[in-house]
């Protein structure tokens, strides 16, 4: 890599050398930072400062005036873990910080950029469950998200909110649908479908299943004609639905009367087998499309904690809405969701608790 291709340093490392250079001169600063620990810088040798200046006691200011003690103690106690620091790298830090009494805005800056990669680290483990080959995906991709929820839950009390919060990030293009073959998931729907067909009795429990959780459209179409039918209390076969399909258009749009008969022709197992194993896709897409619009979030500069947060949380609520159908499908009894969610509002502060007013007696009648 040529000197030209390093890239600059960003703005939070010379927020870390400001906030420890504004410490340097005036120890007693470090009381006024609020929740910041040594864990929250990038750099590992300003870790290593801050957390000596963490252990240490400050000296009195006119002591510290006269005498470099502090310095010098500072010295001792951090070197061990970072043997890079010397007295002169203490000067430069001290030149670094325009205005002591600054200090806990630095802190702030310190802390925000620690809450992006951690939110950054949340949707990177989401993103990567919706692929793992594991034997309970569904329940795998659902624990991540409620880690993501979870971390977004104990930042969003370090900032305070303010309008306009919602971010303006582009946000990257859907995933590929599936990470196994096209034609294992085509057929899959395809035998819902006739299964469906030929067994309709299922259908209007099937309620939890949507058009757009099919991966191919034709498929997501044909699913529609037969919700339809069924609404109406309507006969349902292959031929119906060809009619029906006929009536949204489908015939028109390149498909054949002869090619939908034939998805229709082969029922095998159940319908609500095959339709749990389409929703647990359309689940894991989901899932891999929050993670990444959340990482997306974190990758723009512009965004401020608060945004992040928002952002972050109205992804998580699109999810939240596949999440509810997938329960009502495996565990119909009991389709809540487990987790009480933060509503997706323009706040990023801790969710405002819901109060049942009191019940207002009746009038007595006269």
């Amino acid at each position: 890599m040529a000197l030209d291709d390093v890239p600059p340093d960003p703005p939070v490392r010379f927020a870390e050398q400001a906030l420890l250079g504004a410490v340097i001169l005036e120890p007693l600063r470090i009381k006024t930072l609020g929740p910041l620990g040594p864990e929250h810088f990038s750099v590992a040798m300003h870790g290593a400062l801050f957390a000596a200046m963490s252990a240490l006691t400050p000296p009195a200011p006119d002591i510290h005036a006269r005498e470099p003690v502090w310095i010098t103690a500072l010295l001792d106690r951090a070197r061990p873990h970072a043997r890079g620091l010397t007295a002169s790298y203490l000067h430069t830090l001290t030149d670094a910080c325009p205005n002591p009494s600054h200090a806990p805005a630095y802190a702030q800056m310190i802390v925000a950029n620690r809450a992006r990669l951690t939110i950054r680290a949340a949707a990177e483990r989401l993103t990567q469950a919706a692929t793992d080959p594991v034997p309970n995906p569904a329940a795998h991709v659902l624990d991540r998200a409620d880690a993501v929820a979870a971390v977004l839950d104990d930042l969003a009390g370090l900032f305070p909110s303010h309008p306009g919060s919602l971010p303006r990030t582009v946000l990257p293009p859907p995933p590929t649908r599936d990470t196994r073959t096209e034609t294992d998931t085509a057929g899959e729907e395809q035998l819902l479908l006739s299964t469906a067909a030929a067994r309709p009795a299922s259908l209007p429990e099937m309620r939890w299943l949507r058009p757009e959780d099919f991966t191919v459209p034709l498929h997501g179409v044909l699913y529609r004609c037969m919700a339809s039918l069924a609404y109406r209390g309507d006969p349902i076969d292959a031929v119906t639905v060809l009619w029906e399909a006929q009536h949204h258009g489908l015939l028109a749009s390149g498909a054949t009367a002869a090619e939908v008969l034939a998805i229709l022709a082969t029922p095998a197992g159940s319908s609500e087998h095959w339709g749990e194993q389409i929703l647990q896709r359309s689940l894991l897409h989901q899932a891999h499309t929050t993670g990444l619009h959340i990482h997306a979030f974190t990758d723009d500069p512009a965004n401020t904690p608060h945004q992040l947060i928002t952002g972050s949380r109205r992804a998580l609520a699109d999810l939240g809405a596949v999440r509810a159908r997938w329960q009502h499908a495996t565990h119909p009894s009991s389709a809540s969701p487990p987790r009480a969610k933060p509503a997706p509002a323009a706040r990023a502060g801790p969710a405002t608790p819901r109060i049942t007013p009191p019940a207002v007696p009746a009038r007595a009648s006269r």
